[in-house]
């Protein structure tokens, strides 16, 4: 099982919660401070909402959730064998999750991670950062 993750910056995390509760008929599998996720049956999804006031409405990051660390291996030398350069982080903790991840950039800049969750977190953990640029935009979250 694989889905698409959208991580979304939101302005006010209770009024998208509703929203998207709505608009998907689910609510969220887990609530923190700041940040609210969902695991969205039909069509798959991961949503993922950053409270982040000043960047609402915009996207956050991208993402493909698989389900064991060998599948991000496996995408961390298949996207290399491609040329595409991977900034890879292993039992990590963002997200108020630990994490094996890969992360690649497309050609406008959108920032996309391949990652399996290892194991909830109480904390948000450590935004990324990334060995060709040292912002930390992916995750942030006001209240990281």
């Amino acid at each position: 099982m694989s889905r698409v993750q959208l991580a979304l910056n939101v302005e006010d995390l209770e009024q998208s919660i509703a929203f998207y509760s709505t608009l998907f008929k689910t609510v969220p599998g887990k609530t923190k401070p700041g940040q609210a996720n969902f695991v969205v049956e039909n069509p798959p999804l991961k949503l993922v909402l950053l409270e982040n006031p000043g960047n609402g409405g915009s996207i956050n990051h991208l993402g493909v959730e698989v389900d064991t660390s060998e599948a991000v291996h496996e995408e961390i030398a298949r996207l290399s064998e491609a040329g595409l350069f991977t900034d890879e982080q292993i039992n990590t903790t963002c997200c108020f999750a630990t994490q094996d991840k890969v992360w690649v950039e497309a050609p406008d800049t959108e920032r996309w991670e391949v990652y399996t969750v290892l194991a909830d977190s109480e904390s948000f953990g450590t935004p990324p950062t990334f060995s060709d640029d040292t912002s930390t935009t992916c995750c942030a979250a006001s209240n990281s």
